[in-house]
């Protein structure tokens, strides 16, 4: 069941960072090919969609491998799901008011937005193992955030370019920017307690199941 689930969304997840990366380069023909694709993995929607269809398919073409070992691990997938449900929700709450994508735009932001978010943490919460996670692992979680916030401003700082608006320091100020940043990283840790609570929470209930 757990194979059968992850080597469909596996797919499905790639489909989606494909097809935006496609519309990406239809919607701007005139631009560079490299330009747009270094913009468009400094999107942390893509980074994230990339990693979790990732740990989606190395457990089933490559259980045995160390990346597939690496990747099925509690502690990699309880952290790619802290990322994916930020994913989620910052878009659904700040950015979705803003525009409106239409047909296979459309039909990629709700994939990689929605779609794989969900599918995701229903992954986590059914296949999972439980109750190995600790309470400081969501402090090491946010390596990646933070190495993703210092490649956004350098980036940035060269190229004038922003993935998203709440990061743009052209317009808001790099001390606006970085509260922005702070703001997020807590709430990165807010999931990650979130999900380490439910982790330790089904995990007693697993033990308790097991000793009955």
């Amino acid at each position: 069941m757990a194979r059968l689930y992850r080597a469909l969304f596996a797919c499905v997840g790639w489909f989606a960072v494909a097809l935006q990366y496609g519309v990406t380069l239809a919607d701007n023909p005139g631009q560079s090919p490299a330009e747009l694709s270094l913009n468009f993995f400094s999107y942390f929607t893509i980074l994230s969609n990339s990693l979790v269809a990732l740990a989606l398919t190395a457990p089933v073409v490559a259980p045995n491998s160390r990346a597939g070992r690496w990747l099925a691990g509690e502690a990699v997938r309880a952290a790619l799901a802290m990322y994916i449900v930020v994913v989620g929700v910052v878009y659904h709450v700040l950015l979705a008011p803003t525009w409106n994508p239409q047909g296979l735009a459309l039909l990629g932001n709700t994939l990689l937005h929605y779609v794989m978010p969900a599918a995701f943490v229903l992954d986590w919460l059914l296949f999972a193992p439980k109750g190995r996670l600790k309470w400081g692992d969501p402090a090491r979680w946010l390596i990646f955030p933070l190495v993703y916030g210092g490649w956004t401003l350098i980036h940035g700082a060269l190229s004038g370019w922003w993935p998203y608006p709440f990061v743009d320091v052209g317009a808001l100020g790099l001390a606006r920017v970085l509260v922005n940043f702070v703001g997020l990283l807590i709430f990165f840790l807010i999931v990650g307690l979130t999900i380490v609570t439910l982790d330790r929470t089904f995990g007693r209930r697993d033990r308790s199941r097991a000793s009955a």
